[in-house]
């Protein structure tokens, strides 16, 4: 367990330097380009959820995403804790999308939103500006999507081998 807290740590600091670098060099809304016509740092703040749902209400959900995401990173962390240690790949998924939720819950707690800065184009399309939390977040659920093919596959094997034996 201490590993899997290590890496949740680790990955909450990355995420707040990153959105700390990205608050002192960056101007809000200014682009400036990595990639042309690809990736941008563009800074943007987020008072909603996922493509800036609720975005626009009045503050009361804040407090409302506040409350979610504290359950879930409750349910986050006992779910690790009571996952086989063999099953490495959903632990990995359940604590990449652990690092996620601490990140952009610290930001809705200290500023009422959270700080995004990488934008996505591609083809004169933009896509919904985001930060490293949200990459942990989306990491995690492919693993925890991966880990049910593969680890309940191997799962089932062994409990089959074992009623041969």
């Amino acid at each position: 367990m201490i590993y899997w807290s290590l890496f949740v740590i680790i990955g909450v600091i990355l995420d707040f330097g990153t959105k700390s670098l990205a608050e002192n060099l960056l101007l809000y809304g200014e682009p400036i380009p990595v990639i042309p016509g690809f990736l941008n740092w563009t800074l943007a703040y987020n008072p909603g959820a996922a493509f800036s749902f609720l975005a626009d209400q009045a503050g009361w959900q804040r407090w409302f995403f506040i409350g979610i995401t504290v359950v879930i990173a409750i349910v986050l962390f006992f779910w690790i804790k009571r996952t086989d240690r063999v099953e490495k790949l959903l632990r990995f998924g359940l604590a990449c999308v652990l690092v996620g939720a601490i990140g952009n819950l610290i930001d809705r707690v200290v500023l009422g939103h959270v700080i995004d800065f990488i934008h996505v184009t591609y083809n004169g399309r933009s896509f919904p500006i985001f930060n490293v939390a949200d990459i942990f977040v989306t990491s995690g659920v492919g693993l925890i999507i991966l880990s049910s093919f593969t680890e309940k596959k191997r799962k089932l094997s062994q409990v089959a081998d074992d009623n041969q034996a």
